[in-house]
C-alpha cells in the first residue's frame, strides 16, 4: 500500500500544482478565467478527495482485519490492535483537515468566478487556500506515508504472531495452509 499512495500523492501533488502555476500564470497574463486552469484544479481536488478516501478505507478496512484476528487468536489488545486504532486517530484528522482546505480552495475558486467568468469574490482568498491546500496536503501526504508504513508493520507482527500461536495448536503456518487449500 505504501507505493500506491507514494505514486497516486505524487501524482495528484503534481495536479494541484500545476494547477496553481496555470493559476497564477492565468492572473499575470489577465486571463483569470482559463479554462486549463479550471480542470486541472477541479480533476486535482477530486484526485485529492480519492487518494485521502483510500486512506480512510484502508485503515478501517486493516483496522478491522487486526480485531477481528486478534478476537479469533485471543491476542491481546496491546500493542497490536491498540496501535492500529491509534494510528486510525492520528491520521484521520489530517486526511480531512486535507479534504476540506481542497475544498474551500475549489469553492472559493467558483465563487471568485473561475468557472463562470465573473468575479463574485476576492481572488485572494481563492489564491491562499490553494497555497494552503499544496501545504496541507503535503503534510498529509508525508503522515500518512509514515503511519501505512507502520501499519503494514503491525499486520506482518499479526502474522507472525498468528502462526506463532498455530505452531503452539500444532496447526500448520498461514503460508501451509494457504499451499494445502490451493492444491484442493
Amino acid at each position: 500500500m505504501t507505493r500506491i499512495l507514494a505514486r497516486f500523492s505524487i501524482l495528484n501533488f503534481c495536479g494541484l500544482l500545476a494547477a496553481l502555476v496555470v493559476g497564477i500564470v492565468s492572473k499575470l497574463t489577465d486571463d483569470p478565467h482559463s479554462p486549463l486552469h479550471f480542470y486541472l484544479g477541479l480533476f486535482s481536488v477530486l484526485g485529492t478527495l480519492a487518494v485521502h478516501c483510500l486512506i480512510f478505507i484502508y485503515f478501517l478496512g486493516t483496522g478491522r482485519w487486526v480485531k477481528e484476528v486478534a478476537i479469533a487468536y485471543g491476542i491481546p489488545d496491546r500493542p497490536l490492535p491498540k496501535l492500529t486504532r491509534e494510528l486510525k486517530r492520528r491520521t484521520f484528522p489530517v486526511a480531512l483537515a486535507a479534504m476540506l482546505v481542497s475544498i474551500a480552495a475549489a469553492a472559493t475558486g467558483a465563487g471568485a468566478g473561475v468557472a463562470l467568468g465573473e468575479g463574485r469574490w476576492p481572488w485572494p482568498y481563492h489564491a491562499l487556500l490553494a497555497a494552503a491546500t499544496l501545504l496541507v496536503n503535503a503534510w498529509a501526504f508525508v503522515v500518512e506515508y509514515r503511519n501505512v508504513g507502520i501499519n503494514a508493520g503491525i499486520i506482518d507482527d499479526v502474522m507472525r504472531e498468528v502462526d506463532r500461536i498455530r505452531a503452539e495448536r500444532g496447526l500448520p503456518t498461514n503460508e501451509e495452509a494457504l499451499r494445502e487449500q490451493e492444491s484442493v
